[in-house]
């Protein structure tokens, strides 16, 4: 199913030729779902099932904004603190001298200095809770940036302790997924019934746009304002200046010295290996650029200055950022 492209005018910085290339490279590499839309309206959707639907896909990492978001909100209704500290919710870590010092938002932006533990990720893990609480440290807080579900399983059991009562889940559902339209998702829970926050989502293109929807429209219907968190996603972290809450930005890219790299081979590396200064996905893209990225290329862009959303899905194949932007914004070199 491909709706028409017309609605490009020819001096917009997308053209027709440009979203074909990058539909092709898309399929090329996997794709399975590319989805346009420019100010509020679909100009090209398409899907290798040849049937014209979307069908629910993982869209692993892009989970995690999800619940970025859940805490946000979480701020916002005065639950918890985004800078306070994490062993005053978790009170067993107030006798570690390194733990003790962790930030919720350190939680939030993988720069808590926590061992990553992908094992987490485990679909039948006993208790990824008390597994996450005995985290090593491997790095001061705010300092380095480790990716990986250790953090944001640590973030689970704070709100849950705040919540008393209610269910993280259900303020999830309640104050993020039902004002986007969407329901209830796939949690993957342990072997005590908690979630796994890191990865497991199942989507469709179309469901995942509304994130970036929100995105556009400020927060809007999820936050009630977005309280400097667009610009954090911008500028990132200390620890990683490409990334904050879920979310990967683009502003390096109008630095000379920037390095264009591809995420999810860096993720490959040993924690030793990786290098996080001065990254950018694409330097034929706009600065403004912010994305969601998942495992084997999936992805949620979004661009403010164009009031643009793109979501490709896949199944394996040897997808990258950067190629693929270069098709999109028409760079030939």
């Amino acid at each position: 199913m491909c709706f028409s492209v017309c609605l490009l005018a020819a001096s917009h910085p997308l053209r027709a030729l440009d979203l074909a290339t990058a539909e092709a490279y898309s399929l090329q590499t996997g794709g399975t779902a590319f989805l346009v839309q420019l100010k509020g309206k679909t100009i090209r959707e398409t899907y290798a099932n040849g049937g014209g639907k979307s069908i629910p896909q993982k869209i692993y990492s892009g989970t995690k904004a999800f619940w970025s978001l859940t805490a946000l909100v979480a701020a916002e209704k005065g639950i918890l603190k985004l800078d306070e500290l994490v062993a005053d919710t978790i009170t067993e870590w107030s006798q570690d001298k390194t733990k003790r010092t962790i930030v919720i938002r350190d939680l939030l932006n993988f720069s808590s200095g926590l061992s990553p533990m992908p094992e987490l990720h485990e679909n039948n893990h006993s208790d990824r809770t008390a597994a996450a609480l005995k985290a090593r440290s491997l790095a001061k807080p705010g300092e380095k940036f480790f990716y990986g579900p250790a953090s944001l399983q640590v973030f689970h059991e704070v709100l849950a302790r705040r919540l008393v009562n209610k269910s993280p889940i259900r303020f999830l559902e309640r104050e993020v997924l039902v004002p986007l339209g969407l329901g209830s998702q796939r949690y993957l829970p342990d072997g005590k019934g908690m979630p796994l926050l890191a990865a497991g989502w199942m989507q469709t293109a179309r469901e995942w746009s509304r994130l970036g929807r929100m995105i556009l429209e400020s927060g809007e219907p999820v936050l009630d304002t977005d309280k400097g968190f667009f610009a954090e996603v911008s500028r990132g972290s200390k620890a990683n200046a490409a990334y904050a809450y879920g979310f990967w930005n683009n502003q390096a890219a109008g630095s000379a010295s920037s390095r264009e790299i591809d995420v999810e081979t860096m993720m490959e590396r040993k924690l030793v290996a990786q290098s996080w200064k001065n990254i950018c996905l694409s330097k034929a893209a706009p600065v403004d650029l912010i994305a969601c990225i998942g495992s084997y290329g999936q992805r949620l862009y979004v661009l403010p200055s164009l009031d643009l959303i793109i979501v490709r899905l896949g199944r394996g194949g040897d997808f990258k950022d950067a190629p693929f932007l270069k098709a999109l914004f028409g760079v030939r070199k």
